[in-house]
């Protein structure tokens, strides 16, 4: 028993390690790509990652986008130190203010991607936009529970619930990483027409990457709290697994994706 608890506990620190890393490497990629680009008035620059982000005439749409992507690199940072420990205890302060700008900043990310997914000329297709669209449901419903039980000073749950909101607010960089493994896997695109970005694997990755995660983090808990070994293996083998997964991915997006798009 004690031995499953401890496998649980370094498995699971092992993948937010990798994740946070991770994260960070997006971050900086978006620093890079789209600050720095629009600090020096290259917007072209920003169509590099996706077609048809930046069009000249059309204001209103490039500054939705331009905050859009601004805030993606804020949270890709603040996220996931809300959970270091080290910095809950050592860092109250910080900890309080940065985790209500991350909840704010959730439900505004979430009204701002409906838009985005559902304006004329998005890529993608009606299950992917569907999909995501429920990612932003869940996200408020993750901040407002975790603001909820903040307040409640019942931080079990505030804990549970800011798990539930980091692993919701990640899931556009989560579909690049498994993305991103996919084609290592398959040596291309398979499954999906790359022209126009749509097909039955990105629906199937949509779902694993916006909506799945819930379930993960549900089973996460469960397990961490069970009497029994058996679900702390079960997970602990999965997380591995997960873990794997998403670093091959995270390598593979950082030198065939992110780091071309910076040249």
């Amino acid at each position: 028993m004690a031995l499953s608890g401890r496998t649980l506990r370094l498995t699971t620190k092992f993948w937010f390690i990798i994740f946070l890393m991770g994260q960070l490497i997006f971050a900086w990629y978006i620093f890079m790509l789209y600050w720095k680009s629009a600090a020096l008035g290259e917007f072209e620059k920003w169509n590099s990652a996706t077609p048809h982000l930046y069009i000249k005439g059309q204001a209103i749409r490039n500054i939705v986008f331009g905050l859009h992507a601004a805030i993606a690199g804020i949270i890709s940072v603040i996220g996931p130190l809300q959970l270091v420990p080290q910095i809950r205890k050592y860092a109250p302060a910080y900890h309080r203010i940065s985790g209500r700008l991350y909840v704010i900043v959730a439900f505004l990310i979430s009204i701002d991607g409906i838009y985005l997914t559902w304006r004329k000329g998005a890529v993608g297709d009606f299950p992917a936009h569907v999909v995501i669209s429920i990612n932003a449901f869940i996200i408020m419903i993750c901040g407002y529970f975790t603001i909820r039980y903040a307040i409640k000073r019942n931080l079990k749950a505030h804990n549970q619930w800011a798990v539930h909101l980091l692993l919701a607010m990640s899931g556009v960089w989560l579909f690049r990483v498994f993305l991103m493994l996919w084609l290592i896997i398959n040596g291309g695109p398979v499954g999906f027409d790359p022209d126009t970005f749509s097909g039955p694997f990105l629906n199937v990755l949509a779902v694993l990457v916006y909506i799945f995660p819930q379930a993960l983090v549900a089973y996460y808990f469960k397990a961490r709290n069970s009497n029994t070994r058996l679900p702390k293996v079960f997970f602990s083998i999965l997380i591995t697994l997960i873990t794997i997964g998403m670093t091959v991915g995270i390598i593979a997006a950082t030198l065939g994706m992110w780091l071309p798009r910076l040249n």
